[in-house]
């Protein structure tokens, strides 16, 4: 199909870059923003969950238990369905659309949904039968202590069909947001998060160990996240029927494609699986420590990554369809810009305010101030890599988008054992906080071998303006750096204040630190319409 005609706009960004874009039916900003805002809402609700984990159960033997047994099929719904499946399963749903039809394009779906739900019946009764032999294999110390051994095994046959819901939210979500209906699937993680509350608050005390309500809660949420889905999925007439037909050759395409892609999007989630195994060696705390770390990380890495990532996929594949490489590269240029403009600040903040926020959130029943403290060391740590971390999930899609698997993957597999290098050089001396350093800088490498990849293949062309783009980034970071150092004083301070006042505290240096490196950033000419693209 032969490229679209181009109507370019100029965008002056820092009086100097230039965004090639094309008029079409959708404002990427204003998706990102809405996007971003159901997000956000998940994010707050995911605050407000962990502050009653924390509450409720501490960091100890009960809690490492949980997230061990969670992480499995966690770890499974990212691998096979918002992963592997998603990057392989969206770009030729977008192509059947935009080249085949409304019926072939139905029947595709109708096929791939059959087949992802019976091989995912089996995968969930295959998990809940073998999950002594999962504990033993992925949290080998605690095989020391059979109670803590025995209750993570429980949790996990609980928790394992999990995989089963989330995969096919997965499959609906992408169906969805190939029609632009971005909206619905950033707000069904809600619902999980209401499910952890609710069960944390009102139904531990029904349960012996009270913990055992919190495998439940998974499986409900995820449960709630399919249901709302499904009239959504009628409404564009797109709800999946069944048709078990694994040899069409569409169904074969995403299954080839999704076959080498686990690893090339999943590296980060296998890591963290590897590091579980290592901190399960640690002291007690441990993999609770980098779990409340993870979830300090995945606040902008969900508000920026996943809403990008989201987006970017099926626009780009929209467009290599099209055949439409001016505009390919844009969308991915667009996506650098706007990532490094938000994830920098927000690295920086976490570093620098780690201390006062966990205290904050977390300091609270169970949750002391030695967790804190052990927390700030991994959350410091991982705070090296966030960027690198959302750029993966910017860059990834421009290889997927094209039907490239061989290239994200070969990178993958050099991340990964970089990062079991560097677990062994950091583990002695740093403990649970090398794991999360060793994530965060394999996490900068990954993004620097697919940039450089999607440069060689001509797939990405910077625009003009770069240098300027980073010296004036640099000089509002500068700022913003100074407002919170001096500012969050010390940790001993926020480890003594009240709930109230460490809240009212933390509320203005976070106001002071957006408004000084916004107004910086303003000073030197960055203006929001510099970032508007349309797809």
């Amino acid at each position: 199909m032969p490229p679209l005609p181009d109507s370019q706009i100029p965008l002056h960004l820092a009086h100097a870059a230039r965004f090639p874009t094309r008029i079409a039916t959708m404002n990427l900003l204003r998706t990102l923003a809405t996007v971003s805002g159901m997000t956000l809402l998940s994010r707050i609700l995911g605050f407000v969950r962990d502050f009653v984990i924390a509450r409720s159960f501490g960091a100890g033997p009960m809690t490492d238990a949980f997230f061990v047994a969670f992480r499995l099929p966690n770890l499974l719904r990212r691998l096979f369905a918002e992963g592997a499946f998603s990057q392989a399963f969206v770009p030729v749903l977008a192509e059947y659309r935009a080249r085949r039809g409304e019926l072939e394009t139905r029947t595709l779906t109708d096929r791939v949904a059959t087949l992802l739900f019976l091989i995912l019946v089996v995968v969930s009764a295959l998990g809940m039968t073998i999950a002594p032999l999962l504990i033993a294999v992925f949290a080998p110390g605690f095989s020391a202590d059979a109670s803590k051994f025995q209750l993570t095994v429980e949790l996990t046959r609980i928790t394992f069909p999990y995989i089963l819901f989330m995969s096919l939210v997965a499959l609906a979500a992408g169906i969805l947001n190939t029609w632009s209906r971005f909206a619905l699937p950033a707000f069904t993680p809600v619902l999980l998060n209401l499910s952890f509350i609710g069960m944390a608050l009102f139904a531990a005390p029904w349960f012996n160990p009270p913990i055992l309500a919190l495998g439940w809660a998974v499986v409900l949420g995820g449960a709630l996240q399919l249901a709302i889905q499904l009239p959504a999925l009628a409404k564009i007439g797109m709800l999946p029927r069944f048709d078990l037909a694994w040899h069409d050759p569409g169904v074969r395409r995403v299954l080839k494609l999704m076959a080498p892609a686990v690893l090339g999007v999943s590296v980060s989630q296998i890591s963290l699986l590897i590091n579980t195994i290592f901190a399960s060696f640690l002291e007690s705390g441990s993999v609770s420590w980098l779990y409340y770390a993870d979830r300090m990380m995945e606040f902008p890495a969900g508000l920026l990554g996943a809403a990008l990532g989201t987006i970017l996929l099926p626009s780009l594949a929209r467009t290599h369809a099209n055949g439409d490489t001016t505009q390919f590269s844009s969308l991915l240029d667009w996506g650098l810009r706007l990532t490094l403009l938000l994830t920098l600040p927000a690295a920086l903040a976490l570093a620098l305010l780690a201390v006062p926020l966990l205290a904050t959130l977390f300091q609270h029943g169970a949750f002391t101030a030695i967790d804190v403290l052990r927390t700030r060391e991994a959350l410091v740590a991982y705070s090296i890599g966030l960027s690198g971390l959302i750029l993966v999930k910017v860059l990834a899609p421009g290889f997927y988008a094209r039907q490239d698997i061989r290239t994200p993957v070969k990178i993958a597999l050099v991340t990964l054992a970089l990062t079991q290098l560097m677990n062994l050089a950091f583990i002695g001396w740093l403990k649970h906080a090398g794991l999360a350093l060793s994530i965060g800088l394999a996490s900068c490498v990954n993004a620097g071998l697919l940039w450089h990849g999607l440069r060689q293949r001509g797939a990405y062309l910077p625009q003009p303006g770069w240098g300027v783009f980073l010296l004036k980034l640099s000089a509002a970071l500068g700022v913003l750096c100074a407002v919170l150092w001096l500012s969050a004083g010390a940790d001993a301070d926020w480890l003594a204040l009240s709930g109230q006042a460490r809240l009212t505290r933390l509320t203005l240096i976070v106001i002071s630190g957006v408004f000084g490196y916004f107004a910086t950033l303003g000073l030197l000419g960055f203006r929001l319409r510099d970032f508007r693209h349309r797809n």
